[in-house]
């Protein structure tokens, strides 16, 4: 469709204003600007071949079709995956609403109130059904989630004195198979030794740090932990559940048994299959263990004016504070999908979760009624969703072909046949099962009427409430919800008011047409571990999506399995350590990480085994070669690699990259290219013609996924032919057939695969002119910007011929000392101008890092541009002595609508100053709805689930206002 090309919906300025655009720049063509921009060294030879590109309704049709290839059939296999309802309400005001799904991670705090008391709600969700005093946002998925706790009990050993240099953790043989891999990969480099068995009969010895149980167990069986509890106790270990979060509403939970860490997943709180994810882990612990606590939490604090408020308490940017110290490299974790499990849950409330879970359990207990008395036993004693029936191996063909030509996948494994049930099993879904084992056996099968009783030990069923605060009880018809949504919504920026100017971040245009295969139950139905012929479509996508990948990147083969750019770096780092171990080398330990890189990288090298040697940065922002050429020298022995992020994190494309890889080569190590910050290579450079090894693409950044409020990512690793032999697999579905491989880095073998739908139509909507494209453009739009605003705020990195790749750092560094006001002042000021604040003091403290993207109109960057000299204009006024040098607009920034609208106003300036400095905000205000918020309090004084404002008061010393 000829008049229907993408790129120029994605694009944001038009090709009559890029003349105008490039005059302000300095140069007379973008061919001009490119080459005054990324070296000619490193560019490609020839264009990208990539298939000619599709319309919106070209795709759309394609994305339809592939849905259709994958086969929705019932599936009872459990292993942490079951069939849910996401409410409508939820569906359509949250997953469908880019209000939503667009939001940046909440780190300014005035901005996202909203999606903070949303994360909160799934906090104080999972620390109430899993009897824990606290509990994070999410993690990426169940077992990662379950690794993190290994790792913080390995972090936290040495406080309890029994246990100070044990290395060891035990982990109960009836765990979820991709959990216990998942393990298996984290333990090696870190130097635990995992220890398997039954849980009654394992010795506890000193050297056990940890252990961990799944209840129910990966059979389906309840079982008693509270001996083994306490015999971990008594010896100074710990103890980690990996639970059920929906059989927990039934269940007594493991907080009130000895459980020091509860793990799982919440899927089951109303979110799709999605072939595996993505679906946010959660994590809860002992409140004396917060400070040791990965991910993010949100706290409780005040603003300045003493209004409650909410916030990112304690390790708001942790990797990025203590690098290779820090305890966890989690950036990106599943907050829309966590965001979408806390409505759920307030949707449902104490009771509507209690009678899900009670409803499911009836179905497995009138299945198992009937399966007896076709002559199968269910071997499980107590259980919450599954049965486990004996089948002769044997006999597993036939009972599959059955159960196939119903439409309805089973678990098989050694003699039995795994039968989960969940929220959407139907009394029908109910009689097909009892049909196939009628057919199977040749009986006739007793129809099912209606649900039998509960059949479980009483000692097992819960009976403390969980959910009674008046949030849990409120919103039962779909209109309140609706509008309980919405009121949360206005209180947050997200891209559809205004660009979210993020250096490193990458906030571009999600496309809508893309986010449609989130709704399709085409791509939401599949389970990740049925036969791969039920899921022809996704595996096609997946293979179109890596083709294309690996066109743009220049490398041989690809995992799509981290789900999210940390974990990319994670594995891509492990698939090194794999291939120096198999050479014989694997004494090379060495990763050397410039000292401008992101902090996941050495937190990342620290998790792979690896110890970090960083090298110093020079006065333009570059790697200093000669520092690089001495550590290189010094540690050439023991020397695994180098991590660098091209362009580099200060937005340049260093001249001498080649050279840099071309050093590490020759002294026996790898190049790891962090692909933050690929929207500034593709089309005229790439990973592999720099001399990159491996790299992880942030398809939630270049890619056009949309970040959720701080998740979903995906962040795959593609590699050079010589490490593609030990790319991850999986003990569930076959995904590497390399006897190499390395075990996987999270629980499903795609990661998050219903995410990618969106990628795969970004490449084909956009095609190898469009891509390249916006490459142009996203440099285009950050030199423009930066041009506009050199002689105010200071660029402070350039490259040799004096331009910035697709971001740029304004020096504000000055602003402390001469005028009292910090970079935060300013970042804050931008939110009553309806602007986000651009990355703050980093990579370099006291500065501004803005990243427009290619997917911002010309009058949106004139805008923001006006906006930062207005803002400049105000330092001036301070300079002058024409503000008061306390009481000013950025030092009292942001302005919440109460302070505006009170009758009373003690400023020196008008509240025409403070709310609509410049005439256009006045047509798209964005009211904020609180003050600055008081950080230092919310650390001293950390909450972190619902409170009520008698608590805010009486505890927290917090007004009700």
């Amino acid at each position: 469709m000829l008049n229907d090309k993408f790129v120029e919906r994605h694009i944001g300025p038009r090709k009559s204003q890029y003349n105008e655009m490039l005059k302000s720049i300095g140069v007379e063509t973008i061919k001009e600007l490119i080459d005054q921009t990324i070296p000619k060294n490193i560019r490609l030879q020839k264009e990208l071949a990539l298939p000619e590109a599709l319309s919106e309704y070209e795709i759309n049709e394609k994305l339809l079709r592939l849905a259709t290839k994958n086969k929705r059939y019932k599936s009872f296999i459990g292993l942490g995956y079951y069939g849910t309802m996401m409410p409508p309400v939820i569906q359509r005001n949250v997953l469908e609403n880019p209000a939503w799904y667009t939001s940046y991670t909440p780190y300014q705090a005035e901005i996202s109130q909203g999606r903070l008391e949303a994360l909160l709600n799934f906090q104080t969700v999972i620390a109430e059904l899993t009897g824990m005093e606290i509990a994070n946002s999410s993690l990426l998925d169940e077992a990662t989630s379950a690794a993190e706790a290994m790792r913080m009990l390995y972090d936290n050993r040495n406080s309890a004195k029994k246990k100070a240099g044990a290395n060891k953790f035990f982990v109960d043989e009836k765990i979820f198979p991709q959990t216990l891999a998942v393990l298996q990969t984290r333990a090696e480099p870190l130097g635990i030794e995992l220890v398997t068995g039954d849980f009654s009969s394992v010795e506890i010895d000193e050297q056990i740090f940890g252990a961990i149980v799944q209840y129910p167990d990966s059979d389906g069986e309840v079982r008693d932990y509270k001996d083994f509890a306490e015999r971990i106790h008594a010896a100074g270990a710990m103890l980690v559940v990996a639970a059920d979060i929906l059989s927990l509403a039934m269940l007594t939970p493991p907080g009130e048994w000895g459980a020091d860490v509860v793990v799982g997943s919440s899927q089951r709180l109303g979110l799709p299959l999605a072939y595996g994810g993505p679906h946010a882990g959660y994590f809860a612990t002992r409140q004396k263990l917060i400070r040791k606590m990965p991910g993010r939490i949100i706290g409780v604090s005040k603003d300045k004016y003493g209004k409650p408020v909410y916030r990112m308490t304690l390790q708001t940017r942790e990797q990025h504070i203590k690098r290779e110290r820090a305890t966890s490299n989690i950036c990106t974790a599943q907050a829309l999908m966590a965001i979408l499990s806390g409505f759920y849950a307030v949707y449902h409330g104490y009771e509507g979760l209690k009678n899900i879970a009670e409803t499911t359990h009836k179905k497995a207990v009138t299945l198992a009624e009937k399966l007896l008395l076709l002559g199968f036993e269910n071997l499980n004693q107590n259980y919450f969703d599954t049965l486990k029936i004996f089948i002769n191996r044997d006999n597993f063909d036939e009972l599959q072909k059955i159960a196939l030509k119903h439409k309805i996948n089973f678990r098989y494994y050694d003699d039995f046949v795994g039968i989960s049930v969940d929220e959407v099993t139907s009394l029908k879904d109910l009689n097909n099962i009892i049909n196939v084992f009628a057919e199977f056996s040749g009986k006739k099968a007793e129809k099912i009427q209606d649900l039998s009783s509960a059949a479980i030990d009483t000692k097992f069923v819960r009976e403390s409430k969980f959910l009674q605060e008046e949030l849990f009880n409120r919103y039962r018809s779909e209109t309140e919800m609706m509008r309980y949504i919405k009121r949360l919504e206005r209180k947050d920026i997200s891209l559809a008011h205004s660009m979210i100017s993020l250096g490193s971040c990458t906030m571009k245009l999600n496309p809508a047409v893309t986010m449609f295969p989130l709704s399709n139950p085409g791509f939401a139905d599949i389970h990740p571990f049925v036969p791969k012929k039920q899921a022809k479509g996704y595996l096609k996508l997946i293979k179109g999506l890596k083709k294309a990948l690996l066109e743009i990147t220049g490398m041989d083969d690809m995992s799509f399995q981290p789900n999210s750019g940390a974990a990319g770096e994670h594995t891509g780092l492990m698939v090194i350590r794999a291939y120096l171990h198999d050479k014989g080398e694997g004494h090379r330990n060495i990763m050397l990480i410039p000292a401008s890189a992101h902090g996941t990288n050495p937190a990342s090298s620290v998790m792979a085994g690896f110890k970090v040697v960083v090298v110093k940065t020079s006065g333009n922002g570059n790697i200093d070669i000669e520092d690089l050429k001495a550590k290189v020298e010094q540690h050439k022995e023991n020397l695994g690699g180098l991590m660098v992020t091209y362009p580099s994190t200060h937005g340049v494309f260093e001249e001498e990259i080649m050279e840099i890889c071309n050093i590490i080569h020759e002294n026996g190590g790898q190049v790891y290219m962090d692909g933050a910050n690929m929207n500034a290579q593709i089309g005229f450079t790439n990973p592999a013609t720099i001399g990159a090894d491996v790299c992880h693409l942030n398809l939630h950044k270049t890619f056009a996924m949309p970040h959720g409020g701080g998740g979903p990512g995906v962040g795959p690793i593609a590699v050079k032919k010589h490490l593609a032999p030990y790319l991850p697999t999986h003990p569930v579905v076959e995904v590497n057939k390399s006897n190499k491989a390395i075990n996987p880095v999270a629980a499903a073998p795609y990661g998050s695969p219903m995410l990618l739908p969106i990628s795969y139509a970004y490449v084909k909507m956009l095609g190898a002119d469009g891509l390249k494209e916006a490459t142009k453009v996203a440099i285009l739009n950050a030199n423009y910007i930066a041009s506009k605003l050199d002689k105010y705020f200071k660029v402070l990195y350039k490259g040799e011929k004096g331009r910035v790749a697709h971001e740029l750092i304004l020096d504000l560094r000055n602003l402390k000392h001469e005028l009292d006001v910090n970079e935060i002042d300013v970042a804050k000021r931008l939110m009553d101008y309806g602007y986000h604040a651009p990355t703050v003091s980093f990579p370099v403290h006291g500065t501004l890092m803005v990243e427009p993207t290619e997917s911002e109109s010309k009058e949106e960057l004139d805008r923001f541009i006006e906006a930062m000299i207005s803002i400049y204009a105000e330092l001036e006024e301070i300079r002058s002595g024409k503000a008061d040098k306390n009481d000013n607009v950025l030092k009292n920034a942001p302005h919440p609508e109460y302070e505006v609208v009170a009758d009373e106003w003690q400023h020196p300036y008008s509240r025409t100053k403070a709310a609509y400095p410049l005439e256009w905000v006045k047509n798209n205000k964005f009211w904020i709805n609180v003050a600055r918020v008081d950080d230092a309090y919310g650390d001293r004084n950390i909450f972190c689930q619902i409170v009520t404002p008698e608590f805010l008061e009486q505890k927290l010393n917090i007004s009700k206002i």
